[in-house]
């Protein structure tokens, strides 16, 4: 009888003991951040399968411990993020600090978290597919460049798939010879 209880003891230790970790490993994973990955020239943009280096403007990358799934736009990061499945998995976003580098050739030495960016529709200006979306560490660079672009700084929240869409009428307008004070905002 003393056996029985000694081994049920120490399962029930075990099994104690290995919830303890797992519960440990489960608040590592909500508060592990990753790094950013550089950017080469023949990498794919992850939702639209175009080169990502071919097209101007500011890229995103949704990082993992596993892989990076980059993309040729910030619009199209956002736009696979707002996915529901894509938004509870354990990544990090980045984005180019568009205050260094050019529109043409964004600087891949300045990737920023993208939920602490400030971001601006860059109305006059081509990405790579839809909304053209320039991505800001400092605020102040943002509200200049929003100024110059007739539009507003906006938030990691305030983005949607309605303001993507919007967003990407206005370019799409553009791109047909419209007035820019004919089009919908």
């Amino acid at each position: 009888m003393k056996s029985l209880y000694l081994s049920g003891a120490r399962v029930l230790s075990i099994a104690l003991l290995s919830l303890g970790l797992a519960a440990c490993g489960g608040e590592e994973k909500v508060a592990k951040t990753f790094d950013p990955v550089a950017f080469h020239p023949d990498d794919e943009c992850h939702v639209c399968g175009m080169i990502i280096e071919e097209y101007p403007g500011p890229k995103g990358q949704a990082v993992t411990d596993k892989q990076a799934r980059k993309f040729c736009s910030v619009a199209e990061m956002f736009g696979w993020y707002l996915q529901p499945e894509n938004q509870h998995q354990n990544f990090t976003l980045y984005v180019h600090d568009m205050q260094h580098g050019s529109w043409d050739e964004p600087s891949n030495e300045h990737l920023i978290d993208a939920k602490q960016a400030y971001f601006v529709v860059a109305n006059t200006l081509q990405g790579a597919m839809g909304a053209a979306l320039a991505s800001f560490a400092d605020e102040q660079a943002a509200q200049q460049f929003a100024a110059e672009q007739g539009s507003q700084v906006l938030r990691f929240a305030d983005i949607d798939q309605a303001l993507l869409q919007s967003a990407a009428g206005t370019m799409h307008g553009m791109s047909h010879g419209m007035p820019h004070g004919m089009q919908h905002h």
